[in-house]
């Protein structure tokens, strides 16, 4: 999800304006239609991106491909039609990244178990949600951590699209360092700088729409420069969806005592994450009760810990809400149906998995690092001049992408935040439920 904050919203419509049914309000149907297919616009990367940072974790591409369409349409629909929210849900983004890179590459985890660990995660966020235990736990993280993580993923995502690209490489003086000016790593260049200028310029669906256009400059490579391959190889256009990750997950193995800190890491990502999402929207939109608590947040939480759970199920990372719903709500998108369409939309590219197959990681590339200028938006909120809570979302920010792990950004985040509050004087503000967490902290260094 690219924690961007709230895109440029419509001034917030009354409670009672956008309770009014659709037949009741004339044009409403269409202005929802055309919500959706905004929303699914600024989401569709997504189909792409996610394949490509999961098949890297040894998963084959088409079946990634149709598991993330799948995992978009049911938990989509189910917002629609159980939570009458106009949010869309898809695989998270920095989820995907844990998942391949900590999870799997890291950590060694067999994906098969790894997804066993997003099936179970996605079990304790349905428990979570249904007693309202989830609540609860979110609002006694700090919010300076919360902004400190989501800035760090999008740091860490930066850095797998320019390693992906090639533009940064391995460097046995400096660590890491510039790679040489290629075609590909020139292509990859030139297709950030076109995504960059269609979000400048607020087209919709800027994003897709770079990855599409950087696979088309890629595809002569092979033939204008000498000495390289061509980037893309299409075998095809249209297939029969690939189901092959369908049910693949080992419940079993996912369950031993070593896979607890990751499914601990899935729960706490994913739990603070999407709530916020949640707040964020509908405080901007105006989808807030008479208490001025966000409408059907609890059936909006069962949706995305559902989303989790199927995600398991059906060979992906799991799903979470997406800020870039912002895009339909900022449309007029007030209801269900706004959500309804957006899943819809999903579907025919279930059939695309040789055309969607072909696009080269340089194309992708340019997605990943302008997702990580969206979630570093929340930097600006943190406390800075406060240094007991500087100190620790620093700490959390940069180890995420420095250690290449979101676990140890967040479990050295949590730490020093007590130890520097403790050391503050300020032992008070440190929640029961904190404590606990800290407690499950030091057994993930531990095991």
């Amino acid at each position: 999800m690219l924690n961007s904050g709230v895109l440029s919203l419509a001034k917030p419509m009354n409670v009672m304006r956008f309770s009014t049914s659709l037949k009741k309000e004339p044009g409403r149907l269409s202005t929802e239609i055309l919500a959706g297919t905004s929303s699914f616009l600024a989401t569709a990367y997504i189909i792409v991106v996610n394949p490509s940072i999961l098949s890297q974790a040894g998963m084959p591409f088409p079946a990634v491909l149709t598991a993330t369409i799948m995992v978009c349409f049911f938990s989509s629909l189910a917002m629609g039609l159980y939570a009458r929210s106009p949010i869309l849900v898809a695989p998270g983004m920095g989820l995907n990244a844990f998942f391949t890179f900590t999870a799997v590459l890291a950590l060694k985890i067999p994906w098969p178990v790894a997804l066993g660990v997003v099936f179970w995660s996605g079990i304790i966020f349905l428990l979570l949600s249904v007693f309202n235990i989830r609540t609860y736990i979110v609002k006694a993280i700090p919010k300076t951590l919360r902004y400190a993580i989501a800035a760090g993923i999008g740091l860490f995502i930066t850095l797998i699209g320019l390693v992906n690209a090639k533009f940064i490489i391995s460097n046995p003086g400096t660590i890491i360092g510039i790679g040489e000016l290629t075609a590909p790593v020139l292509t990859f260049v030139t297709g950030l700088a076109i995504t960059a200028v269609l979000l400048v310029r607020k087209v919709k669906g800027a994003i897709l729409a770079g990855i599409v256009l950087t696979s088309l400059m890629a595809w002569p490579i092979g033939r204008w420069w000498a000495g390289t391959v061509p980037l893309i190889s299409i075998k095809g256009i249209v297939a029969l969806p690939d189901f092959s990750l369908l049910f693949k997950l080992d419940l079993v193995h996912s369950l031993r005592w070593s896979m607890v800190p990751v499914i601990f890491a899935f729960v706490f990502t994913d739990m603070f994450d999407s709530l916020s999402t949640f707040v964020g929207l509908s405080e901007a939109a105006g989808l807030l009760d008479e208490n001025g608590e966000p409408i059907n947040i609890k059936r909006s939480l069962v949706v995305d810990a559902f989303a989790t759970t199927i995600a398991g199920l059906l060979g992906s990372s799991p799903g979470t809400a997406y800020i870039e719903s912002a895009v339909g709500i900022d449309q007029g998108g007030r209801t269900g149906v706004t959500a309804i369409t957006g899943a819809i939309l999903f579907l025919p590219f279930l059939f695309l998995s040789p055309l969607i197959s072909a696009v080269p990681a340089i194309a992708t590339a340019p997605a990943l690092v302008l997702v990580g200028v969206f979630m570093m938006k929340p930097v600006i909120k943190i406390n800075w001049p406060a240094m007991e809570e500087a100190i620790p979302a620093f700490i959390a920010m940069v180890l995420i992408p420095f250690t290449y792990s979101i676990t140890q950004g967040i479990i050295w985040g949590f730490l020093s935040w007590t130890v520097l509050k403790v050391a503050a004087g300020k032992t008070s503000k440190i929640s029961m439920a904190l404590w606990i967490i800290d407690i499950f902290a030091i057994l993930a260094l531990i095991i």
